[in-house]
């Protein structure tokens, strides 16, 4: 595995790196925000404003609240309730907020989220405020700052970034006699599913104790699953399935803002039947269990011996999993190692009351001062440098090796965008419900994925 230093130094050029996905190299020097933690005008009856904001990620709650406080004893005059709730529930609130008048003014905002909500005319276009203060956008890694900008507008600054890569149970590799050195230099391809294939049917094991490699393993009493996924993914398949369609050369969407997806090409339908018919073999623990478990806290309980998941649930692993666990290379596919790279900002709702002071607790959550107490926690990777950092101190005091992550994101060609466009919620609607059926059999990817793609693209006419 790779050692801490070595990360670090992969990480000092990351902004460089990150370029070429697209990416505009961030500046050595990484000073924080203009004036982040200045004092907002008082109120002018001078009673303390209180800014409700809210977010999805439990894990990153306790590292917002110490940036609140730090932000609160700067401006006495605002108070900073901080709100968490799970990821469906999350956004139910906020639509239905925005519509009844009761949105937070401040949430944690989302890429596939913020097109629509600014379409609508629903967010604060903050880039007057980062224009009169001076903020320094060149402070973001790499494409970060590009990414929450439109047509001048901005509607977002950058807290973090994140990578896929492959958790693993270290009891099941070692009782199957898998070696962390084969999981890192897996392979993968539609069609013989390369030695990655071979791998998670190894460490697939029935109640028998007969491994998928076996003509006598049972695919309907299966113990250990070789691979849990999250899901089917809906559209994006950040975690579930994106990171192996990229690998064929196939991406959503051909640019930014793209009025056309392409979830009919071969390469697309081909890796999810891969996926639909792995699970039928009993090698991929199948949509029911995962819907009815799901995915994380399956693994977590011992059920699959390897996990895809982001880099955001980090800490998640570290305090849930049962057993001695990891962090593994994606498998690599014709065009290489490919991971999404995503970033979250906070955005503000245009019917907040105080957007002065909305816009300071903004502007501080996305600072420098912010961004180095967000990396002490080792939740998340910030989207400055500095407190990237601190993330990296933080994950090797707890003896973790996040070098699957940092690796994959400084890889030259090893990320590429979250498909960003309109129409978000309603390609979700769409596509899911397609994907489900796939991944349960009931349709195959081949027929279902083409007529769907037909009916997304129709979205943009």
């Amino acid at each position: 595995m790779k050692k801490v230093s070595l990360v670090v130094t992969l990480l000092l050029i990351l902004s460089t790196v990150l370029s070429a996905c697209g990416g505009a190299a961030a500046p050595a020097a990484q000073a924080p925000a203009a004036d982040a933690g200045a004092a907002a005008p008082a109120a002018p009856s001078g009673e303390v404003v209180t800014i409700e904001y809210a977010l999805w990620d439990a894990n990153q709650l306790p590292a917002y609240q110490a940036c609140a406080d730090a932000f609160m004893a700067a401006n006495p005059n605002i108070k900073v309730n901080i709100t968490q709730s799970g990821w469906n529930d999350y956004w139910n609130t906020i639509q239905t907020g925005m519509v009844a008048g009761t949105a937070p003014d401040v949430f944690t905002d989302h890429l596939a989220k913020y097109p629509e909500f600014a379409a609508k005319e629903q967010l604060v276009d903050i880039q007057p405020y980062v224009d009169a203060d001076g903020v320094d956008l060149g402070v973001y890694l790499g494409q970060l700052a590009d990414l929450w900008a439109r047509d001048g507008k901005r509607f977002g600054l950058p807290k973090d970034w994140d990578t896929i890569a492959i958790v693993y149970n270290q009891n099941a590799l070692d009782a199957a006699g898998v070696t962390l050195d084969e999981l890192n230099n897996a392979t993968w391809d539609l069609e013989t599913g390369g030695t990655f294939q071979e791998l998670i049917a190894k460490l697939s094991v029935d109640e028998n104790g007969n491994n998928g490699l076996s003509p006598d393993f049972d695919p309907t009493k299966v113990k250990q699953y070789g691979l849990i996924i999250n899901g089917a993914g809906e559209g994006y398949g950040q975690t579930e399935w994106s990171w192996l369609a990229a690998t064929t050369g196939w991406r959503h969407i051909d640019e930014l803002y793209a009025t056309k997806y392409n979830y009919d090409d071969p390469r697309f339908t081909g890796t999810i039947q891969w996926y639909a018919d792995n699970m039928k073999k009993g090698f991929i623990m199948p949509l029911e269990q995962v819907s009815s478990l799901g995915g994380s806290a399956a693994f977590n309980s011992g059920l699959g011996a390897l996990h895809s998941n982001g880099s955001w649930m980090i800490g998640d692993f570290v305090n849930n999993a049962t057993f001695p666990f990891g962090f593994a290379r994606l498998p690599q596919g014709p065009e290489g190692r490919k991971s999404m790279f995503n970033g979250l900002a906070d955005s503000i709702w245009v019917g907040t009351k105080h957007p002065a002071e909305a816009w300071q607790w903004v502007k501080y959550a996305a600072s420098k001062e912010c961004a180095d107490k967000v990396g002490e926690f080792g939740v998340v990777f910030p989207a400055q440098q500095s407190g990237v950092d601190k993330a990296l101190a933080a994950y090797a005091a707890k003896g973790v090796d996040v070098s699957a992550f940092t690796l994959q994101a400084t890889e030259p060609d090893g990320t590429f965008l979250f498909p960003v466009t309109d129409h978000a919620s309603e390609i979700s609607a769409i596509m899911g419900p397609v994907m489900q059926s796939v991944m349960l059999g009931e349709s195959e990817a081949a027929v279902a994925l083409p007529a769907a793609n037909e009916e997304v693209n129709a979205l943009f006419k």
